[in-house]
Order: structure tokens, then sequence, then C-alpha cells
């Protein structure tokens, strides 16, 4: 195209040319941003390839392997053993575990009744749902008198409303319908509360005040806290200013009721409360592609938190949330971590997701970072929270692979190369191990040995394992409970999360609540299932999913472009500005034949800035539209006689053509119709 002046996206020809903030030039004091090459060559990679590597990476000696397979034995055993005293979560998956009809029913009460704000529609997802489980089956079952009455309201609530939807036309009939409706209002009641009792076992506190009280007796056994504020990613920017507000708050609480530091080991700050930041929920725009938008908005904020955490001696960690976001996450972490107002404060960490293919390529970047700073940096390891919809994501835009192991197998060896990487250099790292996993937590152990470090659990999960770790003595490392802080409204995707997460079959807090579960099974290394499978087979065993670009299998779909990845994007980038640099022409074609560069042909300008030219457009004449219905009248009996095969060959050869020029189809949507680079890919793909 011909423009008179060059476009905004022209002009970044280059990798090179993507914006990086927080990686200022050595010698001025700061830290330089470590190279994110690693990062994007792991970010799809091939899961067997991969894991075949880790597993060399997670590898124990022998005598490691056994005093590992030991103490996990007796962690189980001992948490078995205290089924008396497993209450809230603990003694609800036992009983209802989500591979039943009731536990998935439960889910879909949780999920759903949080948020109905009218009484009418509450009602009818009660009657639908509740009459659908086998209560009686439950009553009674259950050592936890809270789980025992929630399951006789249940089982009273599904009858009345199967007796109502039995009931005939007549007197009789209407009486019980009547008693049944006025029923409903109590039924609704008494399911809520119980809902909120599911959800109250996973939040420590309405308010910050409320939390700190709860985790008193905790913290008296020997536990450490981190609290998170309540809720999601912010949609609008009084979200984010909520949050924001609410986060300030909390660390202006833990200071006051924690009192100065008084000693100068680093190990001393980690052993106080700490705060958890979600970096969606500071900023509506939290995306990959938006880091100068992000520099100059999100990093202020952070900036604030941090600084005020470091004078009131509080450590903090960004959370670590979907894949797509992990570039952005690091760059806003190592801007924030080279502020000079925190020259010489080992208090600011990151979690790193080890179902993730770029855990260790994660590992490395921050050690590199480390290493720059002279500063140790805590790392939470944990596994993962996102994967129904990592999966589903990769596949609605038809990526070459997922970005996450599609085997629960996969990520234990993955957390195990972790753990390894992580206690290998201790001046680089804190590793924090966050973990419901016995066999994690025995490995963990038995690396790590009396090195610095700690574990870690979701408040309200693996309450009698963790009994057991601390009460029993069996591990010699101190455990941080992170603990939600927040109302019931911020709860739902939450609470969700954590039910998918931890009530699926393969979860090893639902095996752990299973007594049909035999303990060998629950300690088994998963490094030596790999080990076995590959002596039957002489590979890692792939998933049974699917790659995304082969969920429509045989039919082809569309292949989708990682714009996520910044390195995608300068690829992309330089690619349209090329397409961009030459004139388009559009005009007719009738039997084969187009006709473009006339005087009179339209000039077409960008809808966003009328200085930018498109490019020129010509007119079909009524001559060119009466040739062009004759020809496909002529040829339309011979088309009619093609068969479907021939004619679905020439769809995929069209498709074809679409899919290798799809940049090009992109460039020009993106400069005729001004839309995003997300909606233009997503266009062509559709």
């Amino acid at each position: 195209m011909i423009s008179d002046r060059s476009s905004p996206i022209s002009r970044s020809k280059s990798k090179a040319a993507q914006p990086v903030f927080g990686a200022p030039e050595k010698g001025r004091g700061q830290t330089v941003l470590p190279p994110m090459d690693e990062l994007s060559a792991h970010h799809l990679m091939d899961e067997t390839r991969l894991v075949s590597g880790l597993v060399e990476r997670a590898v124990f000696t022998a005598d490691e392997r056994e005093r590992a397979s030991e103490l996990a034995r007796r962690i189980v055993v001992g948490a078995r053993a205290k089924t008396a005293k497993r209450a809230g979560i603990d003694a609800f998956l036992k009983e209802y575990g989500l591979s039943s009809d009731e536990g998935v029913i439960l889910l879909c009460l949780a999920e759903s009744l949080l948020r109905i704000p009218d009484a009418a529609t509450a009602d009818q997802l009660i009657a639908e749902k509740i009459s659908g489980g086998h209560w009686d089956r439950h009553q009674g079952h259950s050592e936890s008198l809270w789980v025992n009455a929630s399951t006789w309201g249940l089982m009273l609530t599904g009858r009345l409303v199967k007796h109502r939807d039995d009931t005939r036309a007549n007197p009789v009939s209407a009486l019980k319908r009547l008693v049944a409706r006025s029923g409903e209002p109590v039924i609704r009641q008494a399911v809520r509360h119980a809902v909120r009792l599911l959800g109250d076992q996973f939040v420590l506190g309405a308010t910050m005040a409320e939390a700190m009280a709860r985790a008193r007796p905790m913290e008296a056994k020997g536990y450490r806290f981190s609290y998170d504020m309540l809720g999601e990613a912010a949609r609008t920017a009084r979200d984010a200013e909520g949050y924001f507000e609410r986060y300030q708050a909390a660390i202006e609480a833990l200071g006051a009721a924690s009192g100065p530091l008084t000693s100068v080991h680093p190990d001393a700050l980690m052993a106080r409360p700490s705060v958890s930041i979600k970096l969606s929920a500071l900023h509506p725009r939290f995306e990959p592609g938006k880091d100068i938008r992000l520099q100059a908005e999100l990093l202020p904020r952070l900036l604030t938190l941090v600084r005020a955490a470091r004078a009131r001696d509080i450590p903090v960690t960004f959370d670590t949330e979907e894949q797509d976001r992990l570039e952005p996450t690091l760059r806003l972490f190592a801007a924030t971590f080279a502020d000079a107002a925190l020259a010489g404060w080992p208090g600011l960490g990151l979690a790193v997701q080890a179902y993730g293919k770029r855990a260790i390529p994660a590992l490395r970047w921050v050690r590199r970072l480390a290493e720059t700073s002279g500063k140790r940096i805590p790392v939470r390891l944990v596994k993962g929270a996102y994967w129904d919809s990592e999966i589903k994501r990769a596949q609605e835009a038809g990526l070459s692979d997922y970005p996450v192991f599609t085997r629960k197998m996969h990520t234990d060896v993955s957390y195990l190369a972790c753990v390894r990487f992580l206690l290998s250099d201790p001046l680089a790292f804190y590793p924090q191990f966050a973990t419901h996993n016995a066999h994690s937590l025995a490995s963990a152990n038995v690396a790590g040995g009396h090195g610095a470090y700690e574990f870690q659990r979701l408040h309200g999960m693996g309450e009698t394992l963790f009994d057991e770790v601390m009460g029993g003595g069996l591990l010699n490392a101190p455990c941080r409970i992170y603990a939600p802080v927040g109302t019931r409204v911020d709860l739902v995707a939450y609470l969700v999360r954590r039910l998918l997460e931890n009530g699926a079959n393969t979860s090893f807090v639902h095996k752990l609540s299973d007594e049909d579960v035999l303990v060998g099974d629950l300690v088994r290394d998963p490094v030596e299932s790999i080990e076995r499978e590959r002596m039957g087979e002489h590979r890692v065993r792939a998933s049974a999913i699917p790659k995304p670009i082969d969920i429509v299998a045989p039919r082809k779909a569309s292949m989708g472009l990682a714009l996520s990845q910044s390195s995608v994007r300068g690829d992309v980038a330089t690619e349209i500005a090329e397409h961009l640099a030459g004139a388009f022409a559009a005009g007719p074609i009738v039997d084969g034949v187009g006709r473009v560069g006339s005087a009179d042909a339209a000039l077409v300008r960008c809808p966003h800035d009328r200085r930018e030219r498109i490019g020129t457009v010509e007119r079909v004449t009524e001559a060119e539209i009466e040739a062009a219905i004759t020809s496909a009248a002529a040829c339309a009996h011979a088309f009619d006689c093609t068969g479907a095969e021939e004619r679905a060959a020439m769809l995929e050869r069209a498709a074809d053509l679409m899919q290798r020029d799809r940049v090009r189809l992109m460039a020009v949507i993106i400069r005729e119709a001004g839309k995003t680079w997300g909606s233009a890919h997503d266009e062509v793909s559709e």
C-alpha cells in the first residue's frame, strides 16, 4: 500500500522494537531484564519430548526414593487414622466426590446459588438439581455432623420437589403443590446456607480483622499465613481501585499486628505473615501486548504496594495466573524487583506453576534475575489451578499444542524437577512448596534436608494431612497457609476452582478421603511410573487428549497463532508491515478475469485514521453483473453433478490458501476495519 505517512504498525519492523519495560541498561544501578527466548521455545513444546528431559531432572537416588516413599506412607497412614477429626471440606470430599451425581449437583449449586439474585430462579435451580440426587445413600455415612446435617436437608428437599413434580390436577394434588410451593423459600434458604458453609471452608474471613483473629489459633500451632484478597480479574477501573485499596489495607493491618522486624536475618522476614497479589485484580487490561499501558498504569500501583510492604516488613508474592499472562507477569515482576526503594530487600516473591511447560525456563529466568541483583527470591511452587480453562483456550485458539501438561503424572514429574532446581541454588531461591500431595511433600523434604524452605497449603484443604505433618513432626520445615479474605460475593470463581481441582478422581485430596484407594497407590513415585511406561512402550505415553489442531479430526482445523507470546507478535508485526508496505487493489472477477487499475477506482481510507490509505476498489458495472449471472447459470448444471468429495476438496483448497495468507488477510482486516490483532486473527480462523 502507498501511504502518505508511515503507519504505526509499519514503524515496528522487528522483534527488537517490541516494548520492554523494567529492563534498564547495566550500569544504572538496576537489574537487567533476562531474555525470554527459552520461555518462548518451551511454550508449545511437544509433551513427550519435554517430559523425557524432566524425568532426568526429577530422578532421586535409590536411598532418597526409599526415604521419600516411607515418609509419604507415614503421612498418609497418620492422616487417615484421624478420620474422626476430619471436618469441613475434607469430610465433604470423603462423602461427595465429583465422580458422583450428587457431587456434581452440589458443584452446580455452589457455582450458581451464590450469584442468583432472584428467589424464583433459585427455586427453579433447586427443584431441577436437588431432585436428581440419591441423597439417602449418603445419610449417616460421614463422621462429620455438618455433612450429615447437610445430607438430611438435601434428602428432604429432593423428596419434596420430586413429590411436587409427581402431583396431578386434583384438589388433593393442588393442596400438596401449595404446600410444596410454600416450603421452597425455606428450602432455598437452607440450601443457600449449606452452600455458604461450604464456601466458608475456603475463606478465612470477610475482613482482615476477622481473618487475623481466626488465624491466631493456627499461628499458635506454628503455621504461617499468606493473605489473598478474594476475587478474580478486575473488569473495570473501579474494580481495580477497590482491590488496590484492599491490598493496601491488608498490608497496613498485618504490619500493625506484627510490629517491626527485630532480626536482620532473611529467614526472619520469611517467618512473618505475607500478602499474595493477583496482578489481574489491579488492572482491567492485564493482558499480553499491553506492555506500555501496564507500565504506565499498573506498575505504579505495584510499586506503591510493595514499597509499603517493605516499610512494614511484610513479604509479598505475585501470584501467577493463566499461561497467556506469564510474560507480562514476569516483566512486571522484574520492573518491581528492580525498584531502587527495594534494594537489599528479599521479600518480593513469585509463584511458578509446574503444570506449565515453561516451569523450568521460568525458574531459570528468576535465577538470572536473582544473580544480577544479589537478592534471594522467594518462589512459591504450585502445580496449577487453571487446567480446564487452559485446555479449552488452546483448543479455541487452534494452537499447535497445549501450554500445559495434559497428564497429571507429567505435572507431578515437572513438580519434582522444579523442586530439585529450586533446592540446587539456596543463594537465588527461598523455596515455598505448595502442595497437598504426600509424595511431593516427602520428596521435597528428603531433598531439602535442613535447608531454608517452607511448605504451603490452601486454607480449608488437606487439614488432616498437614496436621499430621505439623503435629507429628514428620517434616522438619514450617508451613504457610494460603488464606483468601473477602465476602461471599467474590467467592464463586475461587470456590469452583478449588472444588474442581480437589474433587476430581485424580486429586490426591480426593483419593486421601477414599478409603478404597490403597496407600501404595497414593504414594507412588511419578518418575517410577514414567520409567515403567518407558520399559513397556520405549517412550513416554502422550495424553489421550488430541492436540488443539486435531480436535475435529479427520477434518482440518484452523491453525491459530499464539499471539500471547511477544516473539510471535514480533514476527507477525514484521510480516504485517511488509504486506501493508504495498498498495491493495480490489475489483470484480468474472470468468476468472479480474479488473483493477482503472482511473475511476475509488480510494479507501482507514476508518480509525483517515490519513491512512488502504487501497482502491473498482465498482462493478451492470454489464459485468449480467456476465457473471450468465456464466454462473451456464456452469450450474455441471456443478450440481459434482460429487460431495470434489466440492469438499474445493473448500479445503480455499481454506489452505486462506491459512497460507492468514497474516496478509489479518493486515487488511486491521487496516480496513480497524480491528485488533486478536479480532482479525479470529475472523480469518472462522
